[in-house]
């Protein structure tokens, strides 16, 4: 049988935890009864200020910070061993990683950036889950929770490039699900659109196409538009053992923007 750990017996990877849906689900996570818990992220400063604010609401929990640029697969590698070390297992991890970008009309985009703007969205969630995966498959179980976008889903103008690097993360994920259930490792992928009160939200809401792509979408999430918070909320569930048979899914939280 899979080993499913509880939450107290968890040890939890969450890869961009130093804001937004990352920092939001370390929360959550502790809230639930984790007690180790690394934090990976690009910035030192942000990465042990997070870390001190979660040390601060959970004094007991075992909490790390291993600095990370999630573009380079040696240095995932590194912080992956160095988590894991610390640690002593990896029973989830989350990806919460993105790479800045605004959506904008494929005409305008210039061709040179295509390349770049794929690789740095969709190649750090297949980075941190190849190097995971065989510590989860020699354990005998664990959870993989993937941050990536509606955009995957739903087709969007100004999101043809995005979306293309999204649709390959959920892909990813849903076989790579189907690879590693007989080690008894779930993965999923969690496919948000606007999220309020992030950086990114921040970035794209300042002018030009995608404010006009954004606020058009915002009225239309007449439950709300969502917060980091609701996003943690999801991900804490998969990674815990309620989740138990639940492998290969791409769930979106997006207030009823689309249903997809």
């Amino acid at each position: 049988m899979p080993v499913v750990r509880t939450y107290k017996e968890a040890a939890v990877v969450i890869a961009g935890g130093s804001s937004g849906v990352g920092f939001a689900s370390a929360t959550g996570f502790l809230d639930a009864g984790v007690t180790r818990l690394a934090l990976l992220s690009r910035s030192p400063e942000r990465g042990l200020s997070a870390r001190d604010r979660l040390r601060e609401r959970c004094p007991d929990a075992t909490i790390e910070f291993v600095p990370l640029d999630v573009d380079d697969l040696d240095q995932v590698s590194r912080a992956v061993e160095k988590a894991h070390t610390a640690l002593g297992s990896i029973d989830v991890l989350l990806s919460s990683v993105t790479a800045q970008y605004r959506p904008e009309l494929l005409h305008r985009i210039d061709p040179s950036d295509i390349a770049r703007i794929l690789t740095a969205q969709a190649l750090p969630p297949m980075y941190l889950t190849r190097t995971v995966l065989p510590i989860m498959q020699e354990q005998g179980g664990g959870s993989i929770v993937l941050v990536a976008s509606d955009a995957a889903k739903v087709a969007t103008p100004g999101e043809s490039v995005l979306g293309a690097a999204m649709a390959a993360i959920v892909m990813f994920a849903r076989t790579v699900a189907i690879e590693a259930k007989r080690n008894g490792v779930r993965v999923n992928a969690v496919t948000p659109s606007l999220i309020a009160g992030t950086a990114t939200a921040e970035r794209v809401l300042t002018d030009g196409f995608s404010k006009a792509l954004f606020e058009k979408a915002a009225k239309l999430a007449h439950l709300g538009v969502a917060e980091a918070e609701d996003l943690a909320a999801l991900v804490v569930f998969l990674g815990g053992p309620a989740a138990a048979k639940i492998t290969g899914q791409a769930i979106s939280v997006n207030g009823g923007i689309s249903a997809s």
